[in-house]
């Protein structure tokens, strides 16, 4: 836009000058005008020449004062020369620094992707060790866990080794008293080796004894047998928590009882004692020893006996437990009193539920009978009655009279209820 405004300047400058020349020319020619003394076609022709000079200059004139384009090219050429030789200078250098950076641009790429590639590869390395350092963690923790056991059976196998060190020397003071002792024995056995042979003597002679007792207690046994195998004597409770001594007391306290139930039985024969087999025995007291709590005893006939023969026992013990409290409920049954189902079946079918319910809750049952309470003839009776004048459907409900443990007898209070 700017070339298009000085030419339309310079045209008009131009065109302005030339019409004010040719005006100016023409009058002077007109009156012969004459200037410095020159003829009147001189003073024209240099009027023109001047008038051409004046639209050149105001020309240059005029486009100088406007453009500064215009200026530059007029009176700054050489320094806009010099300026663009720096320039050039410049861009060469420039040129030359932007290869020397895209070389340095590639070879930092070339890093960049080295660099990407270790960063992936540590990445890896940093899972594995991660991983590494979690399996590391879970097996120290289990090292601490180890170690704090460890230390603490150490400190129990501290303990242990002290009082084996007292006891050690404990033994070694009882063994010296042993070799003393096995001295002593030592003499002694040569006693018992001639004492073995009369034994052995007096041995054969009591086979022979026990083979003719034998052959008289068979002969015997098929005649009047006063008790049955499995037959309970006597049983009780026997305290746990106790040494074996106070066990054996209560043991053989209880056999007592035995005796003198079997001498009150058969009329006061004392030849009916009870005899107890004494590995057997020694067996149910550490049992119960070792238990620490209370427990049932037993003693049963261990075969069939008959009168005047000592009676050969067999204990079994049970832990002691409280089946039914007082008025708890034991069994409580649905009936209907119609043509099938008598009041003697109704009764028969509610007893026997109720002894299959006290063995399954844990009441020792008799060997001989399977029972495990008792009735009283008139509480039968009266219930049975209840149930004969019954009409329809009826309730029965079992409670337990009394405390009962694993010992029982289980005695009951029957209820009868219209439905």
């Amino acid at each position: 836009m700017e070339g298009i405004y000085l030419i339309l300047v310079m045209i008009v400058t131009g065109g302005a000058i030339a019409f004010i020349g040719d005006k100016l020319g023409t009058k002077i020619g007109k009156k012969r005008l004459s200037i410095f003394g020159l003829r009147p076609r001189h003073t024209s022709m240099i009027v023109t020449v001047v008038t051409g000079c004046l639209i050149t200059g105001l020309s240059i004139g005029f486009m100088a004062l406007i453009s500064e384009n215009v200026r530059t090219a007029l009176f700054g050429m050489e320094e806009l020369r010099q300026t663009m030789d720096a320039t050039f200078k410049e861009l060469d250098d420039a040129t030359e620094n932007l290869l020397v950076a895209q070389s340095e641009f590639e070879k930092a790429n070339a890093n960049l992707r080295e660099s990407k590639e270790e960063i992936i590869a540590l990445k890896s390395e940093q899972e594995e060790l991660r991983a590494e350092s979690d399996r590391l963690k879970e097996g120290n923790e289990r090292l601490e866990a180890t170690n704090s056991a460890l230390a603490a059976q150490n400190e129990n196998l501290l303990g242990t080794n002290a009082a084996l060190e007292e006891d050690n020397k404990k033994l070694g003071d009882f063994n010296v008293t042993l070799t003393a002792d096995n001295e002593k024995l030592s003499l002694n056995n040569e006693q018992l080796s001639s004492d073995n042979e009369k034994l052995s003597a007096d041995n054969s002679e009591l086979e022979e004894r026990n083979k003719n007792l034998r052959e008289g207690i068979i002969a015997i046994r098929e005649g009047d047998i006063t008790l049955r195998a499995g037959e309970v004597l006597a049983s009780g409770i026997i305290k746990g928590g106790r040494n074996a001594e106070e066990i054996s007391e209560d043991i053989n306290s209880l056999a007592e009882t035995a005796t003198q139930n079997l001498i009150q039985r058969f009329g006061g024969d004392e030849d009916n004692s009870v005899w107890i087999y004494q590995p057997e025995l020694h067996r149910i007291i550490e049992e119960i020893e070792k238990s620490g709590r209370d427990m049932v005893l037993r003693i049963t006939a261990a075969g069939n006996m008959v009168r005047g023969e000592p009676v050969r026992s067999k204990l079994a013990i049970y832990p002691n437990e409280l089946i039914f409290k007082k008025n708890e409920l034991v069994l409580a049954k649905n009936y209907k009193i119609d043509g099938e189902n008598s009041p003697e079946i109704i009764l028969q079918d509610f007893l026997t539920e109720i002894n299959r319910t006290a063995i399954e809750k844990g009441i020792l049952s008799d060997p001989l009978t399977g029972s495990v309470g008792s009735m009283d003839g008139t509480q039968l009776y009266e219930i049975f009655d209840s149930i004969s004048t019954a009409k329809g459907k009826i309730l029965l409900k079992a409670t337990a009279r009394e405390e009962t443990t694993s010992l029982g007898p289980l005695r009951l209070n029957i209820k009868l209820e219209q439905k």
